[in-house]
């Protein structure tokens, strides 16, 4: 089983229409800070050497700052400035990768399967027949009759071979031609040389032919390619779920009451939407008009509905199920909720950890060194006895069994089965190597607010405050993501009087009102002495402010099982020694860091991994997010702020913090299963060459060999299972993933 496919809609590569540079303008998306990216489907790209083609080539170019190939759903993603679109779609068809904008819909029906079973059930019929035919020569026929039979085989095998071998040697040709190499060439070789090894001895009235030797050949490689592709797919199951739960339009409604249905590309931020009951969000949105429950079981795993109205945020994916909503867009569909966390789905296979870069340098030097290999052994047999027929026979079992192909599925199907069994746990991961960095975690960092507590505090002494003050301070509040402004703004009424408001990340916000500076936030910064949280006016505390939080579910839990499988545990936190001092022995962590500023929090991870320490840190909101990319490796919760979200490594959706032990299990289960099916696919190579040069092995044995390794491999993978204690979590992630594809 070879890791090189045919495009997914069974097509030959590049017979779709190769988009402009202006379609690539079009569809690209702003990432901030001049940059834009693109996702462009390359059906061309088979294996790992297909890979460091196109990442080099498209890195190569100006203004490109980085290309990233996934090889399950062969899509690139390209980065560039904004000052100019490079050549990408010129430089790929010239490298013999030519891509096109990708449609989920289209890409979710699976034309390759199809294919591959077809190919399948063409060789197998035909390897069949001629076995009949084989039997009658093994048995002595000869002559006339021997070479009729020989003739009716020949007959029979041309059309599977050109049939159903035409998936090798399309891609085999589309290498050579564009003065490369992959792995479908020495498959799309050997195939060739066993029907051309046996129609010269048909015409040459040889006693021997092995017409049967190379459709079944080529039929065992193909039911191989088949099972890896419908493993992969499983695999992959969760990404198509999320895709298919997207839905393909909305109802728009105009400014002049006129309604139109747009296709969900062209939903644009500010666009007002109509949703009625039994339709799913199409974009991140805010409710304007109406009041329904909502499905939010994709999102955060929580089966219970909830209650939107007038002002409530709603995720795209999110099942309207009562009430007609009127909500107005505030993201495109490619910046959704639901887009990031497919592309966080899908990244995780793509990552390059540090196992994956070296099978994929691995591999990439093998499709040279097996045709060396071959050239070498039919050289040595020719020079031993003479023989060429028996030369090329063990060359072409040498082809076949030297693919590397259980090497280059080592890595990535345990990362994508990795991907799979977070997800059903709620969590997602952006990238494969995080899996590999979390396994290597021995020391844990809590943030407080929002992460060991549930971020959402409330207020308890509004009616201890003077009521213009509460008025100004919830005014600056909602000029701030934090948790404690969020209870705060709660109490705002009226518009907001300032011209401006800042917020200073870790400190708290401040503005200016008639020509009088305002602060909220640490008592510290915005004026006097003490802990907690204070209004103050010019630098005079005028109010003071207690709120009153709840501890996350699962925290207790999760510290302690973290404390047993990682390593030491401790908080580190922006509040009040007195708050945090309360969590912490709430939840039971012994060693708490508390007032402390950004850079503070990041002083403390340095010091830790000075000391030899890899620290797993666990945070949320805006003055985290240094400190979460510092760390070696980074979980936030969904509910978390943007920027928090972007700079971890690993997000969790629902408001357990039982996620947190259940994504180290599972990541270290993947490392183990990484090592194993690297040793697997070496010990492979290290037994099966020495072998085959030998000339122990017959070609149809050497496909036999080849496709099992590959699928050892894959079974192997297939045995990452979800940990003690995380099934029950996963019912609802599962739940919505059946629904999606149902």
């Amino acid at each position: 089983m070879t890791c090189c496919a045919p495009g997914l809609d069974g097509s030959l590569p590049g017979s779709l229409p190769l988009p402009s540079r202006e379609e690539i303008a079009l569809a690209a998306r702003s990432l901030g800070n001049g940059r834009r990216q693109i996702e462009l489907s390359i059906p061309a790209v088979h294996c790992a050497a297909c890979i460091s083609s196109v990442e080099s080539a498209l890195t190569r170019l100006d203004g490109v700052e980085a290309a990233r190939v996934n090889l399950s759903t062969k899509r690139v993603t390209v980065r560039w400035r904004e000052d100019a679109v490079p050549p990408i779609v010129d430089t790929l068809a010239a490298t013999g990768y030519p891509p096109h904008t990708f449609d989920e819909t289209a890409e979710s029906r699976d034309g390759e399967l199809s294919e591959l079973l077809r190919a399948v059930a063409t060789a197998g019929f035909a390897a069949g027949n001629i076995m009949l035919l084989s039997v009658s020569v093994w048995s002595g026929a000869e002559g006339a009759t021997r070479d009729l039979f020989h003739w009716v085989s020949a007959l029979i095998a041309l059309p599977a071979l050109v049939f159903a071998g035409r998936i090798y040697y399309r891609s085999a040709w589309g290498a050579l031609r564009h003065g490369r190499m992959n792995m479908d060439v020495p498959i799309a070789i050997g195939v060739t040389l066993a029907y051309a090894m046996s129609l010269y001895e048909t015409i040459n009235h040889g006693p021997h032919a092995y017409f049967d030797a190379s459709v079944s050949l080529l039929f065992f490689l193909l039911i191989g390619r088949t099972l890896d592709h419908v493993m992969r797919d499983r695999a992959r199951a969760a990404v198509l779920g999320l895709a298919q739960v997207a839905p393909r339009g909305a109802l728009v409604l105009r400014a002049d009451a006129t309604r139109e249905y747009l296709p969900l590309a062209a939903i644009e931020p500010g666009m007002r939407i109509a949703v009625g009951p039994g339709e799913r969000i199409p974009v991140d949105a805010a409710v304007d008009w109406g009041t329904s429950d909502i499905d939010v079981s994709l999102i955060n795993g929580e089966s219970a509905p909830q209650r939107v109205e007038p002002g409530t945020q709603v995720r795209a994916g999110t099942l309207n199920l009562t009430g007609a909503l009127s909500i107005t867009a505030q993201a495109r569909a490619t910046d959704s909720f639901l887009a990031e966390m497919t592309r966080m789905l899908e990244a995780a296979e793509g990552g390059r950890a540090r196992y994956r870069r070296i099978a994929e340098r691995v591999s990439a030097a093998y499709a040279p060194v097996v045709h060396l290999t071959a050239l070498a052994t039919l050289a040595g047999w020719v020079a031993y006895d003479g023989d060429w027929h028996k030369a090329i026979t063990i060359a072409i079992a040498v082809l076949i069994i030297t693919c590397p192909c259980a090497l280059g599925l080592a890595v990535p199907i345990v990362q994508v089965m990795a991907a799979r069994r977070l997800f059903e746990n709620g969590i997602m991961v952006k990238d494969g190597a995080g899996l590999e960095r979390l396994a290597e975690a021995d020391a844990v960092l809590f943030d407080k607010t929002g992460t060991l507590t549930m971020g959402r505090p409330r207020l308890i002494n509004a009616d201890a405050i003077a009521p213009d003050m509460l008025v100004i301070a919830a005014a600056l509040a909602s000029g701030s993501r934090h948790p404690l402004s969020g209870a705060i703004a709660a109490h705002a009424s009226g518009p907001n009087p300032f011209d401006s408001i800042v917020e200073v990340p870790g400190s708290g916000v401040e503005g200016v009102l008639h020509g009088i500076a305002w602060r909220l936030g640490r008592a510290g910064w915005a004026g006097g002495e003490g802990e907690g949280t204070v209004l103050a006016r010019d630098g005079v505390r005028v109010a003071d402010f207690v709120f009153e939080d709840t501890l996350r579910p699962g925290a207790a839990q999760a510290v302690a099982k973290l404390g047993q499988a990682v390593g030491p545990v401790e908080m580190i936190s922006g509040d009040a020694l007195a708050a945090c001092g309360r969590v912490a022995q709430a939840v039971g962590i012994a060693q708490v860091h508390a007032a402390l500023m950004p850079a503070d929090k990041i002083a403390r991870i340095d010091t830790l991994q000075a000391a030899g320490r890899k620290v797993l840190m666990i945070g949320d909101g805006l003055n985290d997010a240094p400190a979460l990319g510092a760390a070696h490796v980074s979980i936030a919760p969904a509910s978390s702020a943007d920027i928090g979200r972007k700079a971890a490594d690993f997000v969790f959706l629902r408001e357990s913090l039982a996620a947190v032990p259940i994504a180290v299990s599972i990541a270290r289960q993947a490392g183990r299963l990484v090592r194993q099916n690297l040793t697997l696919a070496v010990v492979y190579n290290v037994f099966a060459v020495p072998i085959a040069i030998s000339g122990h092995v017959t070609p149809l044995i050497a496909a036999i060999a080849m496709s099992a390794s590959s699928i050892l491999v894959i079974g192997n993978a297939l045995r990452l299972r979800n940990p003690a204690g995380g099934a029950e979590a996963a019912a609802p992630a599962a739940g919505a993933l059946r629904e999606a594809h149902a």
